[in-house]
Parts: C-alpha cells; sequence; structure tokens
C-alpha cells in the first residue's frame, strides 16, 4: 500500500484546510485509514481514523473541529479541519492499517502552519 498526503499550508487562526490521502496498491486490504501529527519538538500523536465500516476516532484536542471521511471506492481519505489553532501546527501524516496483521502504512508528510 502507498499513500500520498495532499493539502498542507499556512493558514489563519479560525480558518480551515482539507487535507487528503491517496492510497494506491492492495487498496482492498485496507482496514483503516487515518492522521497523525507531529508538532515541533513534540512526539507523533493519532489525530483521527476511520475504518471500513466507517467507525471513526478523534483525538480530544481535535474533537468538533475536524472530520475525517473517505470516498466511496476507499482509495482516498479527507481531513476536513476547522477553526485551527497555532497548536494545530504540525506535520501531518497520513496512515493506514492493511491485511490480516493490520501492518502500517505511511505516507509522507504535510506541513500545516496555523498563524495568529
Amino acid at each position: 500500500v502507498q499513500l500520498q498526503a495532499f493539502g498542507g499550508g499556512l493558514v489563519q487562526t479560525g480558518g480551515s484546510l482539507r487535507l487528503s490521502c491517496a492510497a494506491s496498491g492492495r487498496i482492498s486490504s485496507i482496514n483503516a485509514m487515518g492522521w497523525y501529527r507531529q508538532a515541533p519538538r513534540k512526539q507523533r500523536e493519532l489525530v483521527t481514523y476511520i475504518n471500513n465500516v466507517n467507525s471513526t476516532y478523534y483525538s480530544d484536542s481535535v474533537k468538533g473541529r475536524f472530520t475525517i471521511s473517505r470516498d466511496g471506492a476507499a482509495n482516498t481519505n479527507y481531513l476536513q479541519m476547522n477553526n485551527l489553532k497555532a497548536e494545530d501546527t504540525a506535520v501531518y501524516y497520513c496512515a493506514a492499517r492493511a491485511g490480516p496483521r493490520a501492518s502500517e502504512y505511511w505516507g509522507q508528510g504535510t506541513k500545516v502552519t496555523v498563524s495568529s
């Protein structure tokens, strides 16, 4: 499984951005897709994921502001980020779990900068 992320950029506090993550390869084996982020000098953290039955998870820090969704073919997911805050500034990584062992796959990071 290969993952490619799009959509980072610079936005002002309170603004919105949408990230996309396109999967290719053995997409039929994907069990769940989601996003992690890593802010400067901090550990990478799980932000959100969506699984094959469309159950979702959100970290408390983004709940109510971020929405993850995926297209019908399940090979692209979207992260709509609203009401962005300075603390959302980070490199966002698309990730997926696939196959019977739920192996992890990672895309390249996309940088999100929220300026006050």
